[in-house]
């Protein structure tokens, strides 16, 4: 089985983004898990006592403080998953995926398997919008084959269960996951933690699994909305905490993921998505000035506007649907932009996916602007077409010449 066309398994992208100091990451990079290279001792530091040190600014930072690079930075939403046969042999060790996300030896190899294949300029920590609720105390497991199931929250009784005092607590292995992964990411690859946006997390809290209708969210927010603006506040200050934990073990921007923004009229949109954002984004610029928040507004259409000029975001990242001359005239105007390759197009590969990637890296490539995916990537995607890409955007705009 080929599991990278480009690069040999555990080694990294030859180009001069990736000159590893090999004496300040040895025994580190080398040996974080399954699939690394494997050729100094076993790493013993005590991960948790290392405080992130300042670094120059890389190719992401520069972006998002709105400088258009020479050629655009890339990650990709679920760039850590099943489409990789190394993160399946990962997944099968760890048990459940919620057992994957809270043992930080097996996250920071997940999360650091494609910067290894495809030398993405960000690693994004690999963890769940659900572990929120798991650590505020609500029972959360994963179906197989079904997906995430909660024990519903529906009154003010199932609210009081909540405990907010353990929170970072419970949730603790995935900072420690966070401090793992930033001691051993090569230096110029930036570390993005993540979160679900309150309203997007209270849908599953709500009805209790995945939805299409959410009709007990819905329902409650329109019956009444005192009561649902409770759960919403809750979710902003806990969201606050979540990711202020993230910063301080070392993630350099986080993104809020609200993936069923789309399902919300105007009016609730502007209350349960852009006023929760906009309390998120003040809270973490008070505590973490400097940090960037990019936002995923995902399928909120013409309100994006509004969500980029009320919500504070630093980027926006855009769905497949997202028009990319609307992007450029209506928000890379006023803030970087972020998407928005189709992951279908990625499964297809060939000719497909590099006129798709070009249109995009020719359009939203002459402002600031970031190369990810309209959503994530998914478990049928040969990674060889990720390989392709990657090699895309890595030697642009030299691949569009000739």
């Amino acid at each position: 089985m080929i599991l990278n066309s480009r690069y040999p398994q555990g080694q990294l992208p030859p180009h001069s983004f990736f000159k590893l100091d090999q004496s300040r990451k040895r025994g580190l990079w080398e040996n974080v898990g399954p699939g690394c290279q494997r050729t100094g001792a076993p790493m013993e530091i005590a991960l948790s006592q290392i405080q992130p040190q300042s670094r120059p600014d890389r190719l992401l930072l520069r972006t998002l403080k709105g400088e258009t690079a020479p050629r655009p930075p890339f990650w990709l939403m679920r760039q850590a998953g099943r489409y990789l046969p190394e993160y399946r042999e990962v997944r099968a060790q760890a048990g459940g995926f919620l057992d994957l996300c809270l043992k930080p030896d097996l996250a920071t190899e997940v999360t650091l398997q494609p910067i290894r294949r495809y030398g993405m300029d960000a690693a994004i920590l690999f963890s769940d919008i659900l572990v929120l609720p798991h650590a505020l105390g609500q029972k959360v497991w994963f179906a197989e084959g079904e997906g995430p199931r909660l024990d519903p929250i529906r009154d003010q009784a199932g609210l009081d269960r909540l405990d907010v005092a353990h929170l970072e607590e419970r949730a603790e292995p995935v900072y420690e996951a966070v401090r793992r992964i930033r001691t051993a990411l090569p230096d110029p690859v930036t570390l993005i933690g993540f979160a679900g946006s309150p309203w997007t997390v209270a849908t599953y809290m709500v009805e209790g699994a995945g939805s299409k209708e959410f009709l007990h969210a819905k329902g409650w927010a329109y019956k009444d909305p005192a009561g649902f603006q409770r759960l919403i506040d809750l979710l902003v200050e806990t969201t606050v905490t979540h990711l202020s934990a993230q910063i301080r073990a070392g993630a350099e921007v986080v993104q809020l993921f609200d993936s069923w923004a789309g399902a919300l009229a105007p009016a609730e949109f502007a209350r349960w998505s852009i006023a929760p954002t906009r309390a998120i984004v003040r809270a973490l610029k008070d505590k973490h000035p400097g940090v960037p928040v990019i936002g995923f507004p995902r399928g909120a259409g013409v309100g994006i506007q509004a969500y980029v000029e009320q919500t504070g975001v630093d980027a926006v990242s855009l769905d497949t649907s997202v028009p990319l001359d609307w992007a450029v005239s209506a928000l890379q105007s006023r803030v970087p932009v972020q998407g928005n390759l189709d992951p279908l197009a990625l499964v297809a590969g060939g000719t497909a996916l590099r006129r798709a990637a070009t249109d995009i890296l020719s359009t939203l490539g002459k402002g600031p602007f970031i190369f990810n995916l309209g959503h994530g990537i998914v478990q049928q995607t040969p990674p060889e077409h990720v390989a392709e890409l990657a090699h895309l955007i890595q030697e642009w705009p030299s691949s569009n010449q000739g």
